[in-house]
């Protein structure tokens, strides 16, 4: 069983993560948008989508910091586990709070206005149910890990050892072995819901706009109105010089 789980879980949720976006950009063009509902309510989603979103942001790079970078790159640049340990828990909990507070918020939106509970598709709510569970199992981990609960269990000598085995395609299925329970489960609803990002409404992540960063800034010029009085009008097709 920790064969299949930590051994073949994590490829085959993969797998399905690239083969359903490729599916999408090539025959579901017009489906892959987000299918914004701002039209219908917006004040509840002034509030709650910057929470979810920049929440969210920095619990991704929490998790990239903490599964990629080897705990001997901290102890070199002096950084001590104590130290390491309270500026996770700090921030992690910050952006953790941040984003279940915005999920909270669209959720009961979703719920409460009728005109956005009839736009959410069937395969929104199993999605939705996968993301509340990550979250809420990530935040249980966090707590019971900083109150000691866990009989002193270090993430980053047995989850992060194993996450990054999974890049060398020779997964050590052994160190998930002695991660308590809530690790287990958060694991197990993040690569769930890597598999379900393609067939939902998570799938415009890859279309984020970021080159709106990089535009150039536009320009506006006020014209003056007498001057536009004093143009002759004319019929027709005006010449562009």
């Amino acid at each position: 069983m920790d064969l299949l789980l930590w051994g073949v879980l994590p490829y085959v949720s993969v797998a399905l993560l690239i083969a359903g976006t490729l599916w999408r950009a090539r025959f579901d063009r017009f489906g892959w948008t987000t299918h914004s509902t701002q039209p219908h309510e917006s004040r509840l989603l002034r509030v709650g989508s910057p929470l979810f979103h920049f929440g969210m942001l920095f619990v991704v790079l929490g998790h990239v910091v903490g599964l990629l970078v080897p705990k001997g790159w901290t102890d070199a640049a002096g950084l001590s586990d104590h130290a390491y340990h309270l500026l996770a828990v700090s921030t992690g909990a910050v952006a953790g709070a941040a984003a279940a507070a915005g999920i909270g918020i669209l959720l009961y939106r979703r719920v409460r206005v009728p005109a956005v509970r009839r736009a959410t598709l069937r395969g929104d709510r199993l999605m939705y149910a996968v993301l509340v569970g990550a979250m809420l199992l990530g935040l249980t981990a966090t707590v019971l890990n900083s109150t000691g609960m866990t009989n002193g269990y270090d993430y980053r000598d047995g989850v992060s050892l194993w996450f990054r085995s999974l890049f060398a395609f020779a997964p050590d299925h052994h160190l998930m072995a002695g991660a308590p329970l809530a690790f287990k489960l958060h694991v197990l609803f993040g690569f769930t819901l890597f598999a379900l990002i393609p067939y939902s409404r998570l799938v415009h992540m890859f279309s984020a706009p970021l080159k709106y960063l990089f535009r150039p800034y536009l320009v506006y010029r006020r014209r003056d109105p007498g001057q536009l009085a004093e143009r002759p009008s004319r019929r027709g097709w005006e010449r562009v010089p």
